[in-house]
């Protein structure tokens, strides 16, 4: 029942996704986070990050580390085909519909409207995001990362995946203040 599970969660978002990878994040979290409750909110925060520093399309990445954490290597090859196998039917029934009929208003207005979904679904994910961080790091230094995070990406043209590497190879060798040595000072004091 769980390698079905695993199936059914991610090729509903995979077919729902319009739009590419990232239309399909909210997605995959409602299924994964809401729905099955195989991860929390924070876990999936790590999954997306480490996902978009990796080459490729991030929701097959994703699908496969929790199909993996899911269902183990069976529920990755299961996840994995999940992802996929929508773009294919799509890719050959859409395409050769949409470029068909693609002059028409209404298929025009169709793929207009949906981007604006997308957004929403997409500004959803990131307020919850913020929120997450805020938790861990309080709001100066929340803010500070979305600022810093905006300059390097839109005046300095720095990958996100560089970015989020870069802070993540930071958290693995700052300094940090032992337990212990903060119990001393304060008994010597």
């Amino acid at each position: 029942m769980k390698q079905l599970n695993i199936f059914i969660a991610l090729f509903r978002s995979s077919m729902l996704g319009y739009g590419g990878g990232p239309s399909t994040i909210p997605l995959v979290h409602k299924e994964v986070v809401e729905r099955f409750k195989w991860m929390t909110d924070e876990e999936f925060g790590d999954v997306l990050a480490i996902g978009n520093t990796l080459p490729g399309p991030i929701n097959t990445k994703m699908a496969g580390y929790i199909g993996f954490k899911v269902g183990g290597k069976i529920g990755m090859i299961n996840a994995t085909i999940a992802t996929i196998l929508p773009t294919i039917i799509l890719m050959v029934v859409l395409l050769t519909t949409l470029v068909t009929f693609k002059d028409l208003k209404w298929v025009q207005g169709m793929t207009k409207a949906i981007v604006p979904v997308v957004g929403v679904m997409l500004g959803v994910l990131t307020w919850q995001f913020i929120e997450a961080s805020v938790k861990g790091l309080k709001w100066p230094f929340t803010i500070g990362h979305i600022l810093v995070g905006i300059v390097l990406m839109q005046y300095f043209h720095i990958h996100p995946g560089f970015i989020i590497g870069g802070l993540l190879l930071y958290a693995v060798v700052k300094p940090t203040k032992s337990v212990e040595g903060k119990k001393s000072k304060g008994l010597s004091a």
